[in-house]
């Protein structure tokens, strides 16, 4: 132990040795990933053992009677042994025996669960996941008590032992995506994974400079318990509070808890308010430089769109530009403190914006568009997708700035057909519209009641397809 997990060097790898009837018993364990009360009353209950016990021919059999835990199981290597430490359990070695127990007694630093910052309700539960990987599946399971929910933990990372936990459904999700996913963590090989989901999501699916996300992250139990009972699987990384969604497509990216929170009706407003922001992110800015540059393609009653001062830098510039800007007062407001964002935001706003269009740097139709544009990104439910779609909407602008009408229609043709070749897990990206299905098109674009919801979607192949009796 002293060359394994530095005894001795290593102030937090704690050791304690006892002897019981003559016979050596240690404890070996990572005071900082331990309860210490639970290590007195072990290290307690073994030394009062001498007080009671004769018999030293039992002191194994003893010694794991009077392990005083809900769970102790037995070892047999010291590679074991050394992973099982390194993970924040008890292991206790008897002198002249060929095993250990390992008693698990975790108690991972961290915080409390608090509502997602991303992820806000106006009704709903306030809980979210925390960087404990024992919390996020306790969460889990609260809102699913289901016999048959599966919480699979697995290790990545010859260094790290990271804690990787496969989640789903035994008799709802495909046998065939659980084994696939589980296969291709078990393949991974790296020292660590420092960054935790996102490194094993770029082990998983792959396309390494693909802007667009192929899985969906969320911090809120109820998503992800939602998704378990449509036959999803969840992986759950020690030490983030994100959990990966599998398998994932475009339009669960535009989905938000807040609409299943309101009526039908409202969560049909909401989402068709969101899908319009989201539209007006990608195209607003192309569409409308298109008409600047060429106003006949604007029916009589539209000619007032176009600047009327175009300013001293060219418009296409003055696009970029104002995009570049919106990225520099996100960054700024990620590395700002709270007590100072509202400051620079008012900063931004009033002085920058203002003095660029009284210099002629910017003409006022720009930073209205820009801003609209913007907006529509920050109302994207998924970050990953609203950085995604800026990429394409800067494609978009200078294609069609470059080479106008033919230069927009061509652009906007590799961009629907560079997401209808996407996959995820084996999964069409843009499914239920490429490959087209009516019926969960339909539910995707109205929020359906919940007693009409029967049917699970057909995309992550259902073992059990009905979610409730059909009437």
């Amino acid at each position: 132990m002293k060359e394994r997990v530095g005894v001795g060097t290593s102030y937090d790898v704690g050791f304690r040795e006892v002897f019981l009837l003559k016979k050596s018993i240690q404890l070996y364990y990572l005071t900082g990933l331990v309860d210490s009360l639970i290590v007195q009353e072990l290290i307690k209950e073994l030394v009062n053992m001498n007080d009671h016990e004769t018999n030293k021919r039992k002191v194994p059999e003893i010694v794991e009677n009077r392990l005083i835990h809900q769970q102790v199981e037995t070892i047999k290597s010291m590679d074991d042994a050394v992973d099982q430490i390194l993970s924040g359990l008890i292991v206790v070695f008897i002198d002249g025996e060929k095993y250990a127990f390992v008693v698990d007694t975790r108690s991972y630093p961290g915080r409390t669960p608090e509502e997602p910052d991303t992820e806000r309700v106006v009704r709903g539960s306030r809980d979210g996941f925390t960087e404990n990987i024992v919390e996020n599946t306790a969460l889990t399971r609260r809102r699913i008590r289901d016999t048959r929910l599966r919480h699979e933990m697995l290790k990545v990372g010859e260094r790290s032992k990271t804690d990787v936990c496969v989640s789903y459904i035994k008799d709802i999700a495909d046998p065939g995506l659980v084994k696939l996913i589980k296969d291709k963590i078990d393949k991974i090989e790296i020292d660590g994974i420092s960054m935790a989901e996102k490194t094993l999501e770029e082990y998983i699916v792959g396309r390494n400079w693909n802007p667009y996300p192929l899985v969906r992250y969320t911090e809120r139990p109820d998503v992800a318990a939602s998704h378990l009972l449509e036959g999803h699987v969840l992986i759950l990384v020690d030490t983030s509070p994100s959990v990966i969604i599998l398998p994932t497509t475009f339009f669960h990216h535009v989905q938000h808890a807040e609409e299943h929170r309101q009526v039908p009706m409202v969560g049909t407003f909401i989402r068709w308010a969101r899908f319009l922001a989201i539209f007006a992110s990608l195209f607003l800015l192309p569409v409308w430089l298109l008409f600047v540059i060429d106003p006949s393609l604007l029916p009589k009653a539209l000619t007032f769109i176009g600047p009327n001062d175009v300013g001293n830098v060219p418009i296409v510039m003055q696009i970029v530009l104002g995009i570049i800007g919106i990225e520099f007062l996100r960054m700024a407001a990620i590395h700002t403190p709270t007590a100072l964002s509202t400051a620079m935001g008012l900063i931004a706003a009033v002085l920058i914006g203002q003095i660029a269009i009284d210099v002629g740097m910017f003409s006022p139709e720009v930073i209205l568009y820009i801003s609209i544009s913007a907006i529509g990104s920050y109302v994207t439910p998924s970050y990953e997708l609203s950085v995604a779609n800026k990429i394409a909407n800067v494609f978009l602008v200078l294609s069609t700035a470059i080479f106008g009408l033919i230069g927009f229609l061509i652009s906007f043709t590799l961009f629907i057909v560079y997401l209808a070749n996407l996959r995820s897990i084996r999964t069409p990206y843009m499914w239920p519209l490429i490959p087209f299905n009516a019926t969960a098109l339909l539910h995707i674009l109205i929020r359906i009641p919940v007693p009409r919801t029967n049917s699970r979607p057909s995309i992550v192949h259902p073992k059990n397809n009905y979610r409730q009796p059909v009437k």
